[in-house]
């Protein structure tokens, strides 16, 4: 006598997305994942509040709920660490099992697989996003070898177009925001606790925002109406945004790459306007900004030297820049003939590349020197801000030509 065809479980499952837990569709998928949770995690996240709630069954079920919606479910697919078993996946998509390659899920799921950043695919299946996770790299077969798959996320949420749900608890940055004791962020606890996980390689700070070290100053300051830092998780890669607003009360939040490119980001006001006699002497001592051409070259000082950052092609596939220190000759043209002096020399470095043996710009190149890390972090750091800026203003006269 067969055995009676299992019937899928993915309706159910896309069906209790985006629904309040108490809803019915939701009691089913709960009830055929096993009915009673054997581990439940509740945690307020970000600031404003937003409630996460994790339901973990013993069969390798989970289901995630933000403010009382489910926003995914997850089979995992081998033992967790928190003890629960893994789920068998015949039990919930019929002819597919624990042990499928992504072409086998893609055939499943209907395909065709997509990839959010170089390692995440997914399916789009009846009006979900079916997420895949493989144990790769090495020898192991990666997405392609039986036995490799780890576990299967459904959500509303196009993968990389919001946070993972399961990142809420990531080890690295998911405590890192302090609470005063009557609500709202601790701000200066806040940013002691970001500072400790940058120095311990939890995060990196993206210079393109306020520098955690002057986040408060620029906000006491009042010269800033917002004053954001931008800071990427090693582990999850999430970004962590905290915000001071002049008029209205801080906010910590996680975000992915292309929503924070579209955050405001205000001009920094010159250090001399709001840093102490400390900062405002490190300031002295670093490269600053002094004139670009778009595409083309930076010019900048430190302690009254002035350097060349010029762009030059390699192939018709790869360009690079070159630094090179003014000499005595070039500052007396660059006085005298200014920014169209200075695109007339990127020219010439660009037709000398100094990628070639007998360019005369080879050894003059800083970035070929033994202190190339260092002038590469100092112009860096000196164009960053300007250059985002630039095209937070290109993009937004654009956005207005459409409209």
């Amino acid at each position: 006598m067969k055995s009676p065809r299992r019937r899928s479980q993915l309706p159910m499952i896309i069906d209790a997305l985006g629904r309040p837990e108490t809803d019915p569709t939701v009691r089913r998928l709960i009830a055929h994942a096993g009915g009673e949770p054997v581990a439940v995690r509740d945690r307020s996240i970000e600031e404003p509040v937003r409630r996460s709630r994790r339901l973990q069954f013993a069969a390798g079920t989970e289901v995630i709920v933000h403010d009382d919606a489910v926003v995914a479910v997850v089979l995992h697919l081998t033992p967790t660490p928190s003890g629960t078993r893994a789920a068998d996946l015949t039990d919930w998509v019929p002819r597919v099992a624990n042990d499928a390659t992504l072409a086998d899920l893609e055939k499943a799921f209907g395909g065709p697989v997509r990839f959010s950043g170089l390692s995440e695919p997914y399916v789009a299946h009846g009006g979900a996003y079916v997420r895949f996770a493989f144990r790769v790299g090495g020898d192991t077969g990666g997405w392609q070898a039986p036995g490799n798959l780890r576990r299967i996320t459904f959500t509303l949420d196009r993968p990389g177009s919001a946070c993972r749900p399961e990142d809420d608890d990531c080890p690295a940055c998911s405590d890192l925001l302090v609470r005063h004791p009557t609500g709202g962020v601790d701000v200066e606890a806040t940013t002691t606790a970001l500072s400790a996980a940058v120095a311990a390689g939890d995060l990196t700070e993206d210079d393109h925002w306020v520098r955690l070290v002057d986040l408060l100053p620029l906000h006491v300051s009042g010269l800033m109406a917002r004053v954001e830092s931008q800071l990427s998780c090693t582990t999850c890669h999430r970004i962590s945004c905290l915000t001071l607003f002049r008029n209205a009360s801080a906010t910590f939040g996680h975000h992915v790459y292309n929503d924070t490119r579209q955050r405001p980001l205000e001009a920094i006001p010159p250090v001399e306007q709001w840093g102490d006699a400390a900062r405002i002497a490190a300031d002295q001592d670093a490269m600053h900004h002094v004139d670009h051409e778009p595409g083309g070259w930076f010019l900048l000082e430190q302690q009254g030297v002035l350097y060349l950052d010029a762009r030059y092609v390699v192939s018709s596939m790869v360009d690079d820049s070159a630094l090179i220190r003014l000499d005595d000759a070039e500052v007396e043209a660059h006085r005298a003939g200014g920014h169209a002096y200075l695109s007339e020399l990127a020219r010439r470095i660009n037709d000398d590349g100094p990628h070639r043996e007998n360019s005369p710009y080879r050894g003059r190149d800083l970035y070929r020197g033994p202190d190339a890390k260092t002038f590469r972090a100092a112009v860096r750091t000196a164009t960053v801000n300007h250059t985002w800026l630039a095209r937070q203003r290109q993009a937004a006269a654009a956005a207005a030509e459409d409209a």
